[in-house]
């Protein structure tokens, strides 16, 4: 009995075999997806450069103190990565994008935004004798799994309004970082990470940057790269730029939900009013 006598042919074999859906188009990478990778190779790179920094103490001191430079290096980095993931949805739109666009974007955001500045957290406070090192590990897993469970919920969730639904990752990651620049370990900071994490999974609405705010985003960017070159190259002045650029991303991560919070409250009374008129 042949393969003939039986009903089968190579045709039959090949249309079986034969992967099914858009796998062409899905191994073409775009403009967008090459922004998309060269954002995650920034996040490894700032991991990178952080471990490096704690090796080579150690190896010469048995001691880690986080070195400014070494600090600054990573964090230029996720910046460049966060310049990258602002453009990379703007040239998507602009010229095409791939399938698998959506996918890469977020796999590169768990990298940069999400594993990145949760191991800035361990270098920054996991060596220190000022905290227990399990409370240290607690922050930056909540760090982590509140971006990935923040970028699942993106994927998923659309909000009425097209705005974000939690402080989106790469301003959360550029917050933590913020904290980690600014201050000391202490329970206090600590606590501040653990609200950022949770700004991250919380259902306040963040606007998109769109237009005229994603230009000012991008020159913000670009004023804290200027910001860290100049405090990690120990010029006058450096100490006091990185302060106030800590401090203003925190004011602004912190403003938004008070200004929403304000907002709904505005909005209770008018019902109220209009209830009691009625």
């Amino acid at each position: 009995m042949t393969m003939a006598d039986a009903g089968w042919s190579m045709d039959d074999l090949d249309e079986d075999e034969a992967p099914r859906g858009p796998v062409g188009k899905a191994f073409r990478l775009s403009a967008a997806d090459s922004l998309s990778i060269g954002n995650a190779v920034c996040g490894f790179l700032a991991v990178c450069v952080l471990a490096w920094s704690a090796i080579a103490q150690l190896q010469q001191s048995r001691e880690f103190h986080p070195d400014p430079r070494y600090f600054a290096t990573a964090v230029v980095l996720l910046l460049i990565g966060a310049t990258c993931d602002l453009f990379d949805g703007l040239v998507a739109r602009r010229f095409r994008a791939s399938a698998m666009g959506a996918e890469l974007d977020n796999l590169a955001d768990v990298i940069s935004f999400g594993f990145a500045p949760a191991f800035m957290v361990v270098a920054w406070a996991g060596f220190s004798h000022s905290l227990p090192l399990w409370l240290v590990l607690c922050a930056a897993v909540s760090v982590l799994v509140a971006g990935v469970v923040r970028l699942a919920r993106f994927a998923c969730v659309k909000t009425k309004s097209g705005d974000f639904m939690g402080l989106p990752i790469p301003m959360g990651a550029m917050t933590v970082v913020s904290i980690v620049l600014l201050f000391q370990p202490s329970y206090p900071t600590v606590i501040g990470i653990f609200a950022v994490a949770w700004l991250m999974v919380s259902r306040i609405e963040y606007p998109k940057p769109k237009g005229n705010l994603a230009a000012v985003v991008l020159a913000w960017i670009m004023v804290n790269v200027a910001c860290l070159i100049i405090w990690a190259a120990d010029l006058a002045g450096g100490d006091i730029l990185i302060q106030i650029g800590a401090c203003m991303q925190i004011a602004l991560v912190s403003a938004i939900p008070l200004r929403v919070l304000m907002f709904k409250r505005e909005q209770r009374k008018e019902r109220k009013l209009t209830g009691s008129v009625r």
